[in-house]
């Protein structure tokens, strides 16, 4: 069953993969790259900020350290418990698929701590802010999938290393807006 999903999952990657175009590479490469994000970011914490007051921003951005740094190390946790080669890395399909990167990065794929980490955030920020900003918390969505993809379309990951980043990010990021919620309401009943 394991081997039939990495079957499918390698095909996918390829035709994924395929897809690209010189023409896209650069569109790509900036939709991977962490530091494009900064200014989504900033608009959020100008966001949490405005509807929230600085106690409660101080308390998000603190959730949100946290589960960066969980959804990160755990990535690292299981990249070299697993030790599935990245597909860059891989000698079976490195000259079937198309890399865009020139360096390939780290040798092992499974999972994607972008993928996690992007849609760790995106979720976290579309559960606080998305009463008052609802088309806006929908468009991080839009934008960690694009993370996601863009990580397959470069040629670093298979798409499961990417849909179970999604998946663990989400997850570490609805069990750490329960605890929030907690929070907020201890400060709401001090004043």
């Amino acid at each position: 069953m394991l081997e039939k999903i990495i079957q499918l999952d390698t095909k996918l990657l390829i035709y994924l993969n395929g897809m690209g175009t010189e023409t896209w590479d650069g569109f790509w490469m900036l939709v991977t790259n962490k530091f494009s994000s900064i200014p989504i970011y900033l608009l959020v914490l100008f966001f949490l900020y405005k509807y929230y007051g600085l106690k409660k921003t101080l308390f998000a951005l603190l959730f949100v350290a946290v589960i960066i740094a969980i959804s990160d190390q755990t990535a690292n946790l299981f990249k070299y418990g697993f030790e599935r080669l990245r597909p860059c890395h891989n000698e079976n399909i490195k000259d079937v698929i198309r890399v865009v990167k020139t360096s390939c990065g780290g040798k092992y794929s499974f999972f994607s701590a972008h993928a996690s980490t992007s849609m760790a955030i995106a979720t976290f920020c579309l559960l606080l802010l998305r009463k008052q900003l609802n088309y806006f918390s929908y468009f991080l969505l839009i934008w960690a999938l694009a993370v996601g993809y863009s990580r397959v379309y470069i040629g670093v990951h298979f798409p499961v290393d990417v849909l179970f980043g999604f998946a663990l990010g989400a997850t570490i990021s609805i069990l750490l807006f329960q605890l929030l919620k907690v929070v907020f309401r201890k400060i709401d009943a001090k004043n």
